[in-house]
């Protein structure tokens, strides 16, 4: 999620089918080129439409040219508009989706959620045909230590492996704490080595660019470790996001570095207006 909302998301919650259904073919004639896989979308971005009209804005973001999201649970991202989707059972949540020509495998939970009932959490990813369970952040302090991140590590390595036994792939964003250093080291290169490759794949964000992390860098550092993006253009020269397309960073070289990382899904989130003017040159990109 951009960098400035997640951050105001991280502090605030302390208390911090596959979702397919039946899909018709027009919408797997629209794959973008990049990795042929379908165009995604972060629903964080429309937030605020969700909890107006869940059914409505799927069908506008699969008119825009998405064909598939991420959601984000109604149990952590409660207060920010997604407790609507509680009241759906998984068969109702398939169908909608379903009925918007959209797929959905994936969402983000609270580290805290987790915590706090991990068991319940994945029950309801399974019942939604969720596969992929990801956290923003493990919520460490803003000045790790060695052994708050080996604790942090060790935390998750354990929800990795709950996950796993229920044929759920635990996934790790990187924000705030993720962003830290701890002795002149990125957490997140500290992360990548001490996080067990089979229970914990990563979610790279794009815009953290701004603060010296390179996608493509770290899709060819680290092979096989990496299975979902956030996408974002970044501009070098206005230091701001804007447009897929209409930036400065060269996403051939990202995507065809998101190849040998092992990547299986792309999600653009920005703000409404600039995910809709990025669809079309990601529907032309060819890599």
């Amino acid at each position: 999620m951009p960098a400035i909302s997640r951050r105001k998301f991280i502090k605030s919650s302390a208390v911090h089918a596959t979702a397919t259904g039946l899909h018709s073919t027009a919408a797997f004639d629209l794959f973008a080129n990049p990795l042929g896989l379908p165009i995604g979308c972060q629903t964080w971005a429309v937030k605020e439409m969700i909890a107006k009209d869940f059914p409505g804005t799927l069908k506008m973001l699969a008119a825009t040219g998405f064909q598939s999201i991420e959601l984000c649970s109604p149990v952590g991202y409660a207060e920010y508009g997604f407790a609507g989707l509680a009241k759906y059972t998984g068969a109702e949540l398939r169908k909608i989706l379903a009925d918007a020509g959209i797929t959905c495998v994936s969402s983000h939970f609270g580290i805290k959620e987790l915590r706090d009932n991990q068991e319940a959490r994945i029950a309801w990813a399974k019942d939604i045909g969720l596969t992929q369970m990801i956290v923003p952040s493990l919520d460490g302090p803003k000045n790790p230590t060695m052994d708050d991140v080996k604790r942090a590590a060790d935390e998750y390595n354990k929800m990795g492996e709950l996950s796993a036994k229920a044929g759920i792939q635990q996934g790790l964003h990187n924000e705030v704490f993720e962003l830290s250093t701890v002795d002149g080291k990125r957490t997140y290169d500290l992360l990548l080595e001490l996080l067990d490759p089979k229970l914990v794949k990563f979610q790279f964000q794009v815009s953290t660019i701004s603060q010296g992390f390179d996608a493509a860098d770290y899709f060819t550092r680290y092979p096989g470790r990496f299975f979902s993006i956030h996408v974002q253009g970044w501009s070098a020269q206005t230091k701001k996001i804007v447009p897929v397309g209409q930036d400065t960073l060269d996403w051939k070289k990202i995507f065809t570095a998101a190849k040998v990382a092992g990547i299986k899904n792309y999600f653009v989130e920005m703000n409404l207006e600039m995910m809709k003017a990025s669809v079309p040159y990601l529907q032309s990109l060819q890599v």
